[in-house]
């Protein structure tokens, strides 16, 4: 997990005149104002083990560095092979802060362009977005994520000049959604990474138990919606997307996380692992330069 090193900095650059504050503290409070997630997917047969091996060297290069920015994995458990990462910052700057002390430190520098020639063998594609927390269309969006397990994740793509159906939707939504206590999420609109008016909406789960419980919410939803506002609901939906929303089913890796302190600390069993054993690099393959 190359941590999106170099990606997209220069258009980040434009936003920098945000305050500064650590990565560590948008991980350990509530959803962060900025989230950098970082794509892999992967070839066949390369997910689990394989996988958890070659991005072990990423998480040992940190913990070596003692690197106060912190970061968290999930694989997928439907859709294509692939694995997810999300670093938190409480701004632009502070992601500018980070790339910068990760640039001028030589030994750690390294140590990932290495991790990465290696980690690169597993991999059929990767890519990576910048994203920004949307308070207002989210719902009781702080919660316990040191003790969640899995991440139930849609992604909406938001036809141009439709915002306005958008926003009605949503609203919609959350009022029918007000008096379900249970329900709960943090919506992230893209802003660098992909198509524009593309927002992802994230679900923590402590455990599949509460997928089952959601089929009960979505009966009250709809009791609460009323048939006319299913239908004012329906026709919002149709003139706003540009496609049906895709809707995945995602599961923390702590092996192939860098988490914070205070998670570790909140549920040792858990974030307390060792990584799986660095993959050897091949022969041909150049080691890095001490520097």
């Amino acid at each position: 997990m190359k941590k999106l090193t170099g990606f997209l900095l220069i258009s980040f650059l434009v936003l920098c005149g945000l305050a500064t504050a650590t990565a560590q503290e948008s991980m350990t409070g509530g959803p962060p104002k900025v989230l950098l997630i970082y794509r892999e997917f992967l070839k066949p047969g390369k997910m689990g083990m394989t996988h958890e091996k070659s991005e072990s060297a990423f998480v040992q290069a940190y913990a070596k560095a003692k690197w106060p920015t912190h970061y968290f994995a999930a694989d997928s458990l439907s859709g294509k092979p692939r694995s997810l990462f999300f670093v938190g910052y409480d701004s632009f700057a502070a992601y500018e802060k980070d790339f910068l002390a990760t640039q001028k430190n030589a030994t750690l520098a390294a140590a990932l362009d290495h991790a990465g020639v290696v980690d690169g063998e597993v991999q059929s594609d990767a890519d990576g977005g910048l994203f920004v927390f949307n308070e207002k269309y989210s719902m009781r969006a702080s919660v316990d994520i040191a003790h969640m397990r899995y991440f139930d994740i849609e992604v909406f793509h938001v036809k141009p000049g439709h915002h306005h159906e958008w926003d009605e939707a949503v609203k919609l939504v959350k009022d029918a959604y007000e008096k379900i206590p249970d329900a709960h999420w943090a919506m992230f609109e893209q802003l660098f990474g992909g198509e524009m008016g593309t927002y992802i909406v994230f679900t923590p789960l402590k455990s599949l138990a509460e997928v089952d419980a959601s089929f009960a919410q979505g009966k009250q939803f709809q009791e609460n919606m009323g048939m006319e506002g299913m239908k004012k609901l329906a026709e919002l939906e149709r003139s706003a997307l540009a496609s049906a929303a895709s809707h995945q089913l995602f599961q923390f890796n702590p092996r192939m996380s860098y988490p914070p302190d205070p998670w570790v600390k909140a549920d040792p069993d858990f974030w307390k692992v060792k990584p799986a054993p660095a993959a050897a690099p091949k022969k041909s393959e150049k080691e890095p330069s001490k520097q």
